[in-house]
């Protein structure tokens, strides 16, 4: 690889830039759960916006791909336990890791590449304002484009600092933004060292945790008495969960945890917690649960495979029973994981990756279910990542259910960050979040996005808690994310503006 010869001299037109790219990209694990080193997350892109701003433009474009490998291969690493155990095998899960990090590597090169085009003059817009707007230009386009991927985007890792009272307001990218401006000063600061640059970071930083504070409060109002929920931990290994010899056995412990619970207003089981078809237990086993759970006065949401005979669909799905029997179908699907893309043209090729033998198929309602006299809406594994999914059920849901198997990641980190932006969820909308997994985590989160309750990990359990309904709007659930977005658009067009002036008068 050879580059241009350039005026710019010194560390920021050597290779070495590269080793530091990658090496900077790669600590962004550092900021999220559950190491929760939340400053990493100005201090690693900050080191990127460092060397765009000072190298060759091939150089920096390089260094931007390459910390995207590194942001992505170490912020995404966990998927090797899921595709290695379930999967194909190591060697396929570092393979399939490996190409998928130099893919995504491609997002941080979009940013570059954009930021390029409308760098004007002068470090301060540029790294203060064009390039946070690229950054999360970039961010917004991940988050829906190929049903989209949120994870490890940088507002997530606020969740436990003061920034978190901005959430309500301007949802997880509205963080992502103030932390890339953030990023950007310091790198401001980095390259033009002096009181003035020193004292401008720190202000900004100081600020914007003091406004987090400020703005921190409950935007919601209770919505009646509190709810008695148990939620059930089961604790089944991924690799033992479908073997149809084990099926008596798993449903019998969910019963058995179940009633410890009876007289609790909901008790709610994990994500396919029974291992059958809906239609294959429902007489000699649901029929029998539901009758005893409207004796007892409690509400039971069922974790379970669902197949519609007439249309020849399966869905991933919930089912409640007790004084409403009613469904919810997931509508967000993972791929690979719950359908092949492409399937008719790859067959069973791609099933190495751990993909289902059949498709499920995507549900069509965002409906809430009523469960301890509540509109509770429920939320399938990932599907609480996506904050437009979650606002669907909005104002109208009162508490927030999630409901997953994260036995796919083991003792990785994937669990502890699919945890953290459920809090993310709860701190948006102003309302509780009750989490029931197979193998952990299984939590209650209040409305201001803190733990009330946890169980530990890889363990048979059950939690029994009290949570009060809430009503009302926060500014995110009636905005989402365009003020965001109309700020972002409006910092590139000053970028954009800018840049065509400067040519203008050269």
């Amino acid at each position: 690889m050879t580059f241009p010869h350039t005026r710019t001299q010194g560390w920021f037109a050597s290779r070495w830039v590269l080793l530091a790219a990658v090496l900077a990209g790669a600590l962004i694990p550092l900021a999220f759960a559950p190491l929760h080193q939340a400053w990493v997350a100005v201090i690693s892109p900050a080191v990127l916006f460092a060397i765009l701003a000072r190298a060759p433009r091939r150089l920096g474009l390089w260094a931007a791909y390459w910390y995207g490998v590194g942001y992505f291969g170490a912020g995404g690493h966990w998927i090797y336990v899921s595709v290695g155990e379930f999967g194909g095998g190591p060697w396929v899960a570092l393979v399939f890791c490996v190409v998928l990090a130099l893919a995504f590597g491609l997002l941080i090169w979009c940013v570059a590449r954009i930021w390029y085009g409308l760098r004007p003059g002068g470090d301060l817009p540029a790294l203060v304002v064009a390039l946070p707007a690229c950054w999360l230009l970039v961010e917004w386009v991940r988050s829906w484009l190929f049903t989209g991927t949120t994870w490890i985007q940088l507002g997530y890792s606020q969740t436990d600092t003061w920034l978190s009272g901005l959430a309500p307001v301007v949802g997880a990218l509205g963080l992502s933004l103030v932390l890339a401006v953030l990023a950007g000063l310091l790198a401001w600061t980095m390259l033009n060292p002096g009181r003035l640059s020193a004292g401008v970071f720190a202000l900004a930083v100081v600020g914007s945790l003091l406004l987090g504070a400020v703005v921190a409060r409950d935007w919601t109002e209770p919505a009646g008495e509190p709810v008695r929920i148990a939620l059930l931990q089961g604790n089944v290994p991924q690799d033992e969960k479908w073997l149809p010899e084990n099926r008596e056995a798993i449903m019998a412990r969910y019963e058995r945890l179940t009633t410890r619970f009876w007289g609790a207003d909901v008790i709610i089981w994990p994500e396919t917690a029974v291992p059958a078809f809906y239609h294959q237990v429902v007489s000699d086993y649901l029929a029998p649960l539901a009758a005893e759970a409207e004796n007892r006065g409690s509400d039971l949401l069922i974790g379970l495979p669902a197949w519609d005979r007439e249309s020849n669909s399966v869905y991933n799905s919930v089912v409640s029973l007790g004084t409403e029997i009613d469904f919810y179908h997931k509508r967000h699907l993972v791929p690979f994981g719950e359908y092949v893309p492409f399937r008719n043209a790859f067959g069973g090729l791609l099933d190495v990756f751990g993909a289902p033998i059949a498709d499920f198929t995507p549900g069509w309602r965002a409906n809430t279910l009523r469960l301890g006299d509540q509109p509770m809406a429920v939320f399938i594994c990932y599907e609480i990542t996506f904050p437009g999914q979650v606002r669907d059920f909005l104002p109208e849901a009162t508490v927030l259910v999630n409901v997953s198997n994260d036995a796919w990641f083991g003792g990785s980190v994937g669990p502890h960050q699919h945890f953290q932006k459920a809090r993310m969820r709860a701190l948006e909308t102003g309302r509780p979040l009750v989490r029931s997994t197979n193998t952990g985590i299984t939590a209650a989160v209040d409305p201001r996005g803190r733990v009330t309750a946890r169980a530990p990990q890889f363990v048979v359990d059950a939690l029994l808690v009290e949570v009060t309904p809430r009503k009302g709007t926060t500014p995110y659930i009636r905005w989402g994310d365009a003020p965001v977005l109309g700020l972002m658009s409006l910092m590139l067009l000053a970028a954009a503006g800018l840049r065509w002036t400067e040519r203008r008068s050269a």
